[in-house]
């Protein structure tokens, strides 16, 4: 997310999902009391909701960008399977 423009502080505060991005800037702020699989959860999160310009990234980000949009993808196939 950092090489996207984001800046990311894990901070305490009083937002439910684990996480927080501050209006019109590109700032991330995650639960700074969450353990590290639910930091990496709530930048995943993160990810699937704003604007990712993929050519910005390097290249093991970008491998690393499509290991996760293939996974996110598998496992929503596997839901709608089992639903």
């Amino acid at each position: 997310m950092e090489e996207q423009g984001y800046i990311i502080r894990y901070e305490k505060g009083n937002f439910q999902s684990g996480y927080c991005m501050v209006k019109d800037r590109k700032i991330i702020v995650i639960n700074k009391f969450l353990e590290t699989e639910a930091r990496c959860n709530c930048l995943s999160e993160v990810m699937s909701q704003v604007q990712i310009d993929a050519v910005i990234f390097s290249e093991k980000s970008a491998k690393f960008y499509e290991q996760l949009n293939t996974n996110s993808s598998q496992e929503a196939q596997d839901e709608a399977i089992t639903s």
